[in-house]
């Protein structure tokens, strides 16, 4: 018997073929290619016929209408506050937050409203394709663990206020007990962390220069609202003399580590200053728009060199955890208020979606590209639908035509958590039970009915 020269084909845990493949990191949309993943990893990227001959899969997930994208990466959540959903609409922010959010807070939330809420939140999340978000809350272990249950990815606010609430007495309580969480949590590799004071009006000095030390000290990224409303910066400078964003500089915030959320109302010259500090912007436009804040400088700033992410803001103010909506929002937006039809491009929005989130994050390195040597984070879109036909462009057709709905499956570290559109982990939790028990809770407290 001659000696034969065929290689024996390479064991691993799970090969997605796809129709076409968004790496992000490369500008070209790859065609008939599939995605080898072993022990949660990306092993290689490479043509269909060929991965076939190349490995030998547990598992094979055949994608031949679909377009595969890297997890998407919500960069600024409040995912508890899904319960809220719808709670006080059509109202500016202020008055949103003290007649109606922070009331409803201060009466009902808890370790068990934040694990209901994130739980919700997860589920609706997953199910648009989302596999990280960036969080902003109260009872972080609550929103930990309910991430865990749902196998996702996610990065946890140290939240810092000045005043009391149900779950912290004052800022250096917040911090600590933050800290706790993190520390509670520090065997979960899909678990991170971010400092997370309000915003200006909600911080002090003080406040503010302790998170300085301690994002240097365990490098950390710092999330923070800011410039949200006009009227945020005429406070400001009433009560400090100078903008939100200067008070900010002075006290050593703005650098490499600062995620600077909406980021609406920005002069020029704060512009060229996040830009030369490599800052990050969270740019969350129906939530902008929502709220009637304003529109976001996203062309300038893109040009600048600002890295901007996308992120939804709480399912409170947007009412919908929907990172497809922002996508195409961001898009039309910039294009309407630039006059220009090129702006913001289809693959440029999807990095902001995706691989600008994991930078503002510290986690390119992990995840937000579908690249050979990090975390197998995918999400496959369907674009077979007779409503996405036909189609000349792929990457024009996930941001411009699809959405949440054409989401069918998605992974997470190499793990299947939504197949065929159907979640594989979380249905245990009686969702709709636990939400109509709040909702009943915030009906009382608020004296409002939708019955």
């Amino acid at each position: 018997m001659p000696f034969s020269m065929t290689p024996t084909p390479e064991t691993i845990d799970l090969l997605i073929e796809a129709r076409w493949i968004a790496t992000v990191d490369q500008d070209e949309t790859l065609k008939n290619h599939a995605v080898a993943v072993h022990d949660g990893r990306i092993l290689a990227i490479l043509p269909t016929a060929e991965a076939r001959n190349r490995y030998a899969p547990a598992a094979r997930h055949v994608l031949d209408q679909h377009i595969l994208i890297p997890g998407l990466i919500n960069l600024h959540t409040h995912a508890a506050m899904s319960l809220m959903r719808g709670i006080a609409d059509d109202i500016p922010l202020m008055e949103w937050l003290q007649k109606h959010i922070w009331p409803a807070e201060s009466a009902l939330v808890s370790h068990q409203f934040v694990l209901d809420g994130t739980r919700l939140a997860c589920a609706e999340m997953l199910r648009g394709g989302i596999t990280c978000f960036n969080d902003m809350y109260f009872f972080p272990q609550a929103a930990a663990q309910a991430a865990g249950e749902f196998g996702m990815r996610a990065a946890l606010g140290i939240t810092t206020l000045e005043f009391p609430g149900n779950y912290a007495s004052d800022a250096d309580d917040y911090i600590a007990k933050g800290l706790a969480a993190r520390e509670a949590c520090s065997g979960n590799p899909l678990l991170s962390f971010c400092l997370a004071p309000h915003a200006p009006y909600t911080v002090s000095d003080r406040s503010f220069q302790r998170i300085v030390t301690l994002a240097g000290q365990l490098n950390l990224p710092i999330h923070c609202h800011i410039h949200e409303t006009c009227n945020e910066i005429e406070d400001a400078i009433k009560q400090h003399g100078r903008r939100p964003l200067a008070r900010l500089q002075d006290l050593g915030l703005i650098g490499p580590s600062f995620i600077g959320v909406h980021a609406v109302h920005l002069n020029d010259a704060e512009i060229a200053q996040l830009a030369a500090a490599s800052c990050s912007i969270a740019h969350c436009p129906s939530s902008n728009l929502k709220l009637a804040s304003g529109f976001a400088r996203i062309t300038e700033m893109q040009r600048a060199g600002v890295n901007i992410g996308l992120g939804t803001d709480s399912a409170a103010s947007n009412n919908r955890l929907d990172m497809f909506w922002e996508m195409r929002m961001a898009a039309l937006l910039a294009k309407g208020l630039s006059g220009d039809a090129s702006t913001l491009p289809a693959l440029e929005v999807l990095r902001m979606a995706t691989l600008n989130g994991a930078r503002a994050l510290g986690l390119d390195d992990v995840t937000g590209s579908i690249t050979p040597g990090k975390s197998a984070d995918l999400c496959a879109v369907s674009l077979g639908d007779t409503d996405c036909q036909p189609c000349f462009d792929p990457l024009s057709h996930l941001i411009h035509v699809a959405g949440r709905d054409q989401v069918s499956d998605v992974w997470i570290a190499g793990k299947c958590v939504l197949e065929h559109k159907t979640l594989r982990i979380g249905n245990e939790f009686h969702l709709d039970a636990s939400t109509a028990l709040w909702q009943n809770k915030l009906e009382v407290c608020t004296g409002s009915n939708a019955a």
